[in-house]
């Protein structure tokens, strides 16, 4: 080995110094879970040319090996040498297993490493590692961006394109780390939003956990109908598709969401089963033009969404 001299560990001190010189030239992002949110956030990166070296962790083999195949990822290996590797890790599984890997992850974090998380809920999350000596390294993220599909299959490379970023409680996160996750958002081209974690879980329960439940409620009725009346999808149009749309989303990634944000769910529910109750006592007493003024109302979103 041509440039290393004489003893064994000037050979090994030469050597250590060319690979820390490789990592610092392409940055070894080790992202844990391999699915829609995962895959194309490292599909992302790799389509702007970013220098970095994906390593993939996924407790589903058949994830892994579909990740590596559709080069997702440059390589699996287990957790903790993943994580031993990484100059950033990201947690891209379910909301419970990102609960349950969050200190650990920390625990063996590198010092200079900065952890990222996808979940969609905040508030659990950011207080399971509000003590850890190592807060600092972690920054709490929610991109808000996904399809109905899941899994690697379903990654693609401009899902976070455009896109917002929210960062929860970044002040708790150190410079270095923060800064490290806004680069990486600012290459997919992303906005980035700054919250507190309450205020992040009470208004997704409205605009995203809100509309998930609806989807799955509606898809429910329609298909207990179906049971008697074959050719009910027959007539169905694009409205009822857009708006089931969601029904097709995963139960594993959805029900601990759910679970996790259950106070702000349950009052958004409960206002829009009121609603609902509405809806059905104009339609019982024939009141067409109270039904008309909920309608009126309800256009006001257009003020929103145009």
């Amino acid at each position: 080995m041509q440039g290393c001299t004489k003893t064994i560990m000037a050979q090994r001190t030469q050597c250590d110094s060319g690979s820390h010189g490789n990592r610092r030239n392409s940055m070894n992002i080790s992202i844990i879970g391999l699915g829609l949110l995962g895959g194309s956030f490292a599909l992302g990166l790799k389509a702007k040319g970013a220098a970095v070296s994906i390593i993939g962790v996924d407790s589903n083999t058949a994830h892994a090996a579909e990740a590596l195949k559709r080069k997702l990822v440059d390589k699996i290996m287990p957790l903790e040498h993943a994580i031993a590797e990484a100059d950033v890790v990201v947690l891209a599984t379910p909301v419970n297993a990102i609960l349950q890997l969050l200190p650990t992850v920390l625990d063996l974090l590198p010092p200079k490493a900065a952890l990222m998380d996808f979940g969609s809920t905040k508030g659990q999350l950011c207080a399971v590692v509000e003590t850890h000596p190592r807060r600092g390294q972690f920054v709490a993220m929610h991109p808000i961006a996904g399809t109905e599909y899941s899994g690697p299959e379903a990654a693609f490379a401009t899902l976070l394109e455009g896109q917002t970023m929210i960062i929860c409680e970044r002040e708790k996160s150190d410079q270095a780390a923060l800064a490290r996750a806004e680069k990486l958002c600012h290459t997919l081209g992303m906005h980035l939003r700054y919250m507190p974690a309450a205020e992040h879980d009470l208004h997704f329960a409205y605009v995203s956990h809100l509309s998930h439940i609806s989807s799955f409620a509606l898809g429910l009725t329609v298909l207990d109908k179906e049971k008697n009346e074959k050719n009910i999808f027959d007539m169905a149009g694009s409205g009822f598709s857009s708006t089931v749309r969601l029904a097709k989303s995963s139960p594993q990634m959805w029900g601990p969401i759910f679970s996790q944000n259950r106070e702000n769910v349950s009052e958004a529910l409960a206002g829009y089963i009121a609603q609902l109750q509405q809806f059905k006592d104009a339609i019982d007493a024939q009141d067409e033009e109270q039904a008309k003024a909920l309608m009126e109302k309800a256009n006001d979103i257009r003020r929103i969404l145009g």
